[in-house]
């Protein structure tokens, strides 16, 4: 409890500052038609801006990791924050795809890398001591979950009242108020914690890198990742649409999206707990087969209110849940010193996946009038990171940890 009171303040900035990106990033699928009918532009334009952003975020996130490690977090989180803040005002301003792309796509992305979860739970890894570490990651995702709960209803209730455009400048403004809540993570001083000595001892940034990629269970946990990605990205983004397409009203893909969230406050704090105490490649392995079950599930029953509350209660309970576990994996293989720099690598395939999931959702439906396949291609994805997470050799290698290895 006195570990917990003492990052009590970081814990709820990094989770505020969080909560907030991942927020509008997850309600940004009820703009998806508001803009494409108000613009003129087909659905798979304006899918493809909000895709161009996920691969962006991915790009970027290994740079942002190397900028944190380098020169401390909250400078990063500081700049990631306007660039947010500068994405969303240029959304909503623009009369032509390219502003569409260069706010929802470039500015957004970049401002993702620099807010989410790569740098928050880098900085806080290393602040944290060991034994308190794997509970106040799932704590801060807890938090940030309910920061994801609450743009829902916020968000739509901006929608309503003020239109779209307005909207995104009401959301923009809440990213300039929040720029003080970086402050707190200041991890420059603590990067080189006693219980990570090994991997603080000495090696560069460059032999860090050079090291994991030499790891084959990296390369298992980055196309393992890449599952991830593309289911989330494609139901956060195309749920709504999907659901309309089902004869559903309208209030029922806010309220999808905001059971999601909260399911995902619950969902995360277990999968970080559970984290500590077994083996985090087996627990990655049971939150693909379960999401795969639960879409199965979700196809087969009638469409309804209720079918639609139990896939998103159960599919918030799986969301996020393997962000701490997949963070904690890459600092217990190659340690602390440049977790976040790591972690930004494992993202990449995070990011491709949600690339194709929000492309592919609206290139398909353009084509078939359909998502039944990408349902389809979303299941059989999870089953085969399932199977990519199985045989991840857990053990921390010495030569990755000291950046050594050739």
């Amino acid at each position: 409890m006195d570990a917990l009171r003492r990052w009590a303040l970081p814990l709820l900035c990094g989770g505020v500052l969080m909560g907030l990106a991942l927020g509008v990033r997850h309600v940004q699928g009820l703009f998806l038609l508001p803009i494409a009918f108000d613009r003129g532009w087909g659905r798979e334009s304006v899918a493809l801006a909000l895709a161009a952003q996920n691969l962006i975020w991915g790009l970027a996130q290994p740079f942002a990791g190397m900028v944190a490690d380098r020169w401390g977090s909250r400078r990063v989180l500081f700049g990631g924050a306007l660039l947010y803040a500068l994405g969303l005002a240029t959304m909503a301003g623009a009369q032509s795809l390219w502003q569409l792309y260069l706010g929802a796509g470039l500015l957004i992305g970049v401002g993702l890398a620099g807010t989410a979860f790569g740098v928050v739970y880098g900085a806080l890894s290393r602040q944290v001591s060991a034994s308190a570490r794997a509970t106040v990651l799932g704590l801060t995702g807890a938090v940030g979950g309910l920061g994801q709960f609450l743009a829902v209803p916020l968000t739509q209730g901006l929608l309503q009242s003020l239109g779209w455009a307005q909207a995104l400048l009401c959301l923009a403004a809440l990213f300039l108020l929040v720029l003080p809540l970086a402050w707190p993570l200041n991890d420059r001083q603590d990067n080189t914690q006693p219980a990570d000595a090994a991997g603080a001892a000495g090696g560069s940034m460059g032999a860090a890198i050079r090291a994991a990629l030499a790891e084959r269970s990296f390369w298992l946990l980055n196309l393992g990742f890449l599952a991830c990605g593309f289911q989330l990205a494609f139901i956060a983004t195309h749920l709504p649409a999907y659901l309309l397409e089902q004869g559903l009203p309208a209030g029922v893909a806010a309220r999808a999206l905001a059971l999601i969230a909260l399911s995902n406050i619950a969902g995360t704090y277990a999968c970080g707990w559970l984290g500590g105490r077994y083996a985090k490649k087996r627990l990655l392995s049971a939150i693909y087969l379960l999401r795969t079950a639960a879409m199965a599930l979700f196809l087969l029953a009638p469409p309804s209110g209720l079918s639609v509350q139990l896939f998103c209660a159960a599919m918030g309970l799986l969301w996020l849940g393997t962000l701490p576990l997949t963070n904690g994996l890459v600092g217990q293989l190659f340690g602390l010193r440049y977790v976040s720099t790591l972690f930004g690598f494992t993202f990449v395939g995070h990011q491709l996946g949600a690339f194709l999931g929000v492309w592919l959702g609206g290139r398909l439906f353009d084509a078939t009038h359909s998502y039944q396949l990408m349902w389809w291609l979303a299941m059989a994805l999870g089953i085969v990171a399932a199977l990519l997470h199985w045989p991840i050799d857990e053990r921390p290698s010495p030569a990755a940890r000291l950046g050594l290895a050739t």
